[in-house]
């Protein structure tokens, strides 16, 4: 005969057999979905763009080896399309991305928002003159007079259930920077 324990454990095993079952039907109806399609339109603007070396950031008579960028954008963005029933939230940032002599490939974020599901105001991004949230620097002199910067809006959609789908947007920005650097305070 069969015990209470041994009854309670093929029940356990049953409804985890069925969860697995609806998990994965989860996963397939959303699996094969274009999350790059329904934004629409993206659009990434430079306002403004200033360079300074890193030494005359912090205050060093000398100057140093480091480059640091300000950056000011427009960004223009409609993400209540990506979200369908599976989707818990989406991360949504911006890229920068360029080359110097001493590396091929540079990739900075320089601003980042989480948009939640049910927040219908923030899935709309309208924004005007927006400063870098962090902090754009160059190990070396690669900023200064550097043509092929290019400004890429970017986002993770985050599921419920299944893939964390990483979307390049289709908005995108080459922006040469300055020559020389600035030396008046900014900002």
């Amino acid at each position: 005969m069969n015990s209470f324990l041994s009854r309670l454990n093929e029940l356990g095993a049953c409804i985890l057999y069925v969860l697995a079952l609806v998990t994965l039907a989860c996963v397939l109806t959303t699996a094969f979905k274009d999350r790059r399609a329904p934004v629409g339109p993206v659009d990434v603007r430079l306002s403004r763009v200033l360079v300074r070396n890193l030494g005359a950031f912090a205050g060093i008579t000398y100057e140093s080896p480091g480059d640091l960028a300000y950056v000011l954008f427009n960004l223009s963005a409609d993400f209540r399309p990506v979200f369908d029933w599976n989707v818990k939230q989406v991360y949504v940032y911006v890229c920068a991305e360029y080359a110097t002599a001493s590396n091929a490939v540079n990739q900075v974020v320089l601003w980042d928002k989480v948009v939640i599901r049910g927040d219908e105001e923030g899935a709309q991004l309208r924004l005007r003159d927006v400063v870098s949230k962090y902090y754009f620097l160059d190990d070396g002199k690669g900023l200064r007079a550097n043509g092929n910067v290019t400004l890429t809006l970017s986002w993770n959609v985050v599921p419920l259930v299944g893939s964390l789908p990483l979307v390049a947007g289709g908005g995108h920005v080459a922006v040469p920077f300055p020559d020389t650097y600035e030396t008046a305070k900014v900002y």
